[in-house]
């Protein structure tokens, strides 16, 4: 029940399930925009590194993480990842084409990054939260970057999202009053997700699940590949 009403949540933990499955044991993974490394276990038979910068919310703890650093400017040598995901973070730079870029940098030859962005979220981070991204601004950011884009992928459409809206009213409302927004949206909240095939092109979407990967060929230098 969980991941039917947490949808995004549990899309998330299944793409990064999915890295860790494709990443042969021991390599290195980069998790650019960690937090509190809260993807670390899904990576214990690899060579895990969580940097983040750490301004994100000052409830959070990021001691555990091994650096402390710049996502714009990554303190590592060019192509020395097997793999790099970046997980609802990109909203939160204030550059993401050069962060995007520095990814792409140390992400070896053959590597795969995964990028989840968010499309329809709130705002959340105060204030450090400034962008949303379409399926083509990940597009863009990717290839501009040098990389080959494998999927971007919608999580969920307008019943999905809209349901997800409904539940969350309940902030709005001191407690008991909550309760009782709960108790009276509960049920279209729960069956709006069986209309999302409705929604054919998700347009209206929670976010994006990205898949994309560094071609040995891709004539990549530096970090940027200039489109055309």
């Amino acid at each position: 029940m969980r991941g039917y009403i947490l949808h995004f949540e549990a899309a998330i933990a299944a793409a990064v399930a999915g890295l860790a499955g494709e990443l042969a044991p021991g390599s290195r993974v980069l998790d650019a925009g960690a937090g509190e490394g809260q993807y670390a276990s899904r990576f214990t038979g690899h060579r895990y590194v969580g940097v983040d910068l750490g301004v994100g919310d000052a409830r959070w703890d990021y001691t555990g993480l091994h650096a402390i650093a710049d996502l714009r400017a990554l303190p590592f040598a060019d192509g020395v990842f097997a793999g790099v995901l970046n997980v609802v973070t990109l909203e939160h730079v204030s550059e993401p084409q050069v962060v995007v870029r520095e990814m792409a940098r140390v992400l070896a030859a053959g590597g795969r990054l995964l990028l989840i962005v968010p499309h329809e979220w709130e705002v959340h981070q105060h204030p450090h939260d400034y962008f949303r991204y379409t399926r083509f601004g990940c597009q863009l950011l990717l290839e501009r970057a040098g990389l080959t884009v494998d999927s971007i992928r919608p999580v969920g459409g307008y019943f999905r999202l809209l349901s997800r809206r409904l539940l969350s009213g309940y902030k709005f409302f001191p407690a008991p009053l909550s309760w009782l927004w709960l108790a009276a949206v509960a049920a279209p909240a729960l069956l709006l997700p069986w209309l999302d095939g409705l929604d054919r092109r998700a347009d209206y979407t929670l976010g994006y699940i990205c898949h994309a990967h560094k071609d040995p060929q891709s004539g990549y230098a530096d970090g940027y590949a200039e489109t055309p």
